[in-house]
């Protein structure tokens, strides 16, 4: 029989990023409904912010601006959209609302979006945290209409006469309904209802009406003179967008082992009320199913939760937070920048021969027991401009970060770090750790960290 604490794990690990070192005492005391209520309780939506007040351009006309001044631009770019990322990763580790940031970083994947405008970026990353919890017509239509959207899939290009389908089949395909559930004409003609969809000098959503093609469209069976807000609830009123969502969610959430049973169930319930995704997620999170073992620690962890996670149970004080882009791409996930606009792989995908040393030698390395041994291949693009800090490139593989062994190691008193850290039992036993961590509680969970089963949640 899982236990509540485990149920409380499982629980912090799917709806937030793991259990911090404050939640521990909590999750021994609480049963798994109140810790329920704690994550899903409302709380007042912050934005994230640039570090430093943004300055004006007109990002539209920099195609005209001097060499000097472009430079500029792009350095700017690149500096503000590191702040944009680590910013969000703070969010992630220290705030109490978990369960938006959670959903917000789903949806960062989903609808997977890469842009070097700044503003942009941090702009679509707001719409999507604002909208993580409600309701998803309100999230699609908010990031369908985001700039830094339309600019990533062309639909600027878009135009009477001259239609670009690149935007309507990824907002079908990826955002949406899914494949095999539209036909090539529906592309086409959706591609014509989203004609003349901009952005103006400021990044704000405008409707080029000159550019927009106003006759009649044949869309997934319906016909009228549609724009891009009749196709997008056109696309809402079919009962495959629910059921991908859905799915998809699960796999995210729950397994990557799909139980169609349930997904159908859930994409029922998630159509008949109107996508309300709150409403989602609190009849995954407290259904008996998924606290059963099969879900328990079955999924392997991004390299964004891994890194979130062990920040989450051991506070630390990061002198060089820049240092945390290099580890973000060191194992291929860099917040604000997808591989491509299908987002990230999951599961086994995110495990190597190079990853998977790495994975398991953090812990060691963040605690300063050991150097870093790897090089980031050098991608200036990737980099977000890391690449040219030289004092940058050499100081990475020393992590600068202090941690609060003292708080860690109170926090532990009389507990077995893998009781607390693991979910599911070490591949050895129990003696073997204890033995080589010689009764330092502090090695002890280093080397729990260090171990295979760490990288499942």
């Amino acid at each position: 029989m899982v236990s509540e604490f485990i149920k409380n794990k499982h629980l912090a690990n799917r709806a937030g990023f793991g259990i911090s070192l404050q939640q521990i005492a909590a999750f021994e005391q609480q049963s798994n409904a109140d810790v329920w209520q704690v994550y899903s309780a409302v709380r007042e939506f912050e934005p994230i912010n640039f570090n430093r007040d943004e300055v004006n351009f007109d990002y539209v006309t920099v195609s005209k601006l001097k060499a000097a001044e472009k430079k500029q631009i792009q350095q700017r770019n690149r500096q503000r959209n590191i702040e944009i990322n680590l910013n969000f990763l703070t969010a992630m580790v220290h705030s109490e609302d978990q369960l938006r940031e959670k959903m917000a970083f789903f949806w960062h994947g989903h609808f997977a979006c890469r842009v070097v405008n700044s503003k942009f970026s941090v702009h679509i990353l707001n719409e999507i945290r604002k909208n993580a919890l409600g309701n998803f017509r309100d999230l699609l239509f908010a990031v369908s209409k985001a700039p830094a959207m339309l600019s990533f899939l062309n639909n600027q290009q878009n135009k009477k006469g001259h239609p670009n389908e690149n935007f309507a089949r990824e907002v079908m395909e990826l955002f949406t309904m899914g494949r095999s559930h539209y036909t090539e004409a529906d592309v086409r003609e959706a591609a014509r209802a989203f004609t003349g969809w901009s952005y103006d000098k400021d990044a704000r959503f405008i409707e080029r009406k000159k550019f927009h093609d106003p006759g009649p469209k044949t869309f997934l069976g319906k016909t009228g003179n549609f724009d891009g807000n009749a196709v997008l609830d056109i696309i809402l009123e079919q009962p495959a967008t629910a059921r991908f969502i859905t799915d998809k969610l699960y796999r995210f959430l729950v397994n990557e082992q799909v139980d169609n049973e349930i997904v159908n169930s859930l994409g029922k319930e998630f159509y008949e009320s109107g996508y309300d995704i709150k409403r989602l997620l609190d009849s995954i999170f407290t259904s008996a199913w998924f606290y059963e073992t099969e879900n328990i620690g079955s999924k392997i962890k991004s390299p964004i939760e891994l890194m979130v996670g062990i920040m989450r149970m051991l506070p630390m004080k990061v002198e060089k937070p820049e240092n945390l882009i290099v580890y973000q791409k060191l194992l291929g996930q860099m917040l604000l920048y997808p591989p491509n606009v299908a987002g990230w792989p999951s599961g086994k995908a995110w495990i190597d021969s190079s990853t998977l040393l790495l994975r398991m030698q953090i812990p060691q390395i963040w605690s300063g027991l050991r150097p870093l041994d790897l090089n980031p291949r050098e991608d200036d693009d990737l980099d977000m401009g890391l690449r040219q800090n030289r004092k940058l490139a050499k100081a990475f593989k020393n992590p600068n970060m202090s941690i609060a062994w003292q708080q860690v190691e109170a926090a532990f008193a009389g507990r077995e770090p893998t009781e607390l850290l693991l979910q599911k039992k070490p591949s050895f036993k129990q003696r073997i750790l204890e033995k080589y961590a010689a009764g330092n509680t502090r090695m002890s969970i280093i080397e729990t960290m260090s171990i295979p089963e760490y990288q499942l949640c």
